[in-house]
């Protein structure tokens, strides 16, 4: 949970094919084999041919899906409005088990060693047996569990609508610590070694050190105050994030010193994702931009017309993401 994509992506992008949605897409997609995944508003998971952009398969939920799908196992995992949390076969479509809460589910799922982790508004954080859907324990917070939890060893994070970071043991479900941030947070933390980013209501973004469990520095933009709502994304040398100020801002991973700004007509509620020496985000009013990762200058840029709060998603030289309007979009290079 760090941003940072593992494939590369060409200089420049083409439009490989588009897929249409009957409503809007909120959902980060996830690339899995040769399939494409993403959940709609409209309540319904689907599968998409990596390749092609044919439909593969449909599953119908019991709720509007802002959830992102989280391919684990063989399995697809993801919550819906109705706070219904679904397993499905990925090859197949088919429901494997559901889990019902007491809330909206918006949390995106975080597996590790056969337990799945998610939040629900009911403020609970459950741990279920990724193959079965037993519940293993559940954790009470004060507070909507918005974010996805992030996993670092053996611990799970979330940083939630309560103000706190917590610190939870995942086999045992026993919280080892937590750390008050001052402010809600609604989107998920980024663990990168010992320390913990997260942007918060209160337009901050915080370090936190997990070996002292204290905020080692705070960054905010001394004229700008906007929530930041979407996810940072950290390298060995900075720590990108977007917000609703219309800006990304790249940091300095130590000191939470600004080394540069990008500022745009819209405001950012996607996360944006590091690919190689590139930073891509999208904005509200419909534009991916790639960023240098160096000086913050966009180098490409790409209007679709629709607005962004899904991010992008990156895999085998190819950017798939979805827009408020439901058009999934697939960029890469064409073939001559």
């Amino acid at each position: 949970s760090t941003g940072v994509a593992n494939s590369s992506l060409p200089a420049e992008l083409d439009v490989l094919w588009m897929a249409q949605i009957e409503i809007g897409i909120e959902s980060t997609a996830a690339i899995w084999q040769d399939a494409v995944y993403v959940g709609g508003l409209d309540e319904k998971l689907y599968a998409f041919d990596f390749d092609s952009g044919v439909s593969r398969w449909t599953y119908s939920a019991t709720g509007e899906i802002k959830s992102s799908p989280l391919v684990f196992e063989k399995t697809v995992f993801f919550g819906d409005g109705n706070g219904v949390f679904h397993a499905v076969d990925a090859q197949t479509g088919k429901a494997l088990w559901t889990f019902q809460t007491d809330g909206e589910i918006v949390s995106s799922a975080n597996a590790t060693g056969g337990r799945v982790l998610f939040g629900s508004y009911d403020q609970f954080l459950y741990c279920l047996e990724s193959d079965s859907g037993s519940l293993l324990w559940k954790i009470e917070t004060d507070g909507y569990v918005h974010g996805m939890p992030a996993i670092a060893q053996a611990h799970t994070l979330i940083a939630g609508c309560d103000g706190l970071l917590r610190v939870i043991d995942i086999a045992s479900g026993k919280e080892q610590s937590q750390i008050e941030l001052g402010a809600y947070v609604g989107a998920s933390a980024a663990v990168h070694q010992t320390r913990v980013y997260v942007g918060t209501y209160e337009s901050q973004v915080l370090c936190i050190d997990l070996n002292a469990k204290e905020i080692a520095w705070r960054y905010e933009h001394p004229q700008r105050k906007f929530p930041y709502f979407a996810s940072p994304s950290t390298t060995l040398d900075r720590v990108i994030v977007a917000g609703r100020d219309k800006m990304v801002h790249a940091l300095d991973p130590d000191t939470g010193d600004v080394l540069w700004t990008y500022t745009s007509r819209s405001r950012f509620e996607a996360s944006p994702v590091v690919v190689g020496d590139r930073v891509f985000a999208g904005t509200m009013d419909g534009k991916i931009v790639a960023l240098n990762l160096e000086t913050g200058e966009s180098d490409w840029e790409f209007v679709t017309g629709s607005g962004f709060i899904a991010s992008p998603s990156v895999a085998g030289e190819r950017l798939i993401i979805g827009t408020t309007d439901g058009t999934l979009y697939c960029f890469g290079k064409a073939v001559e």
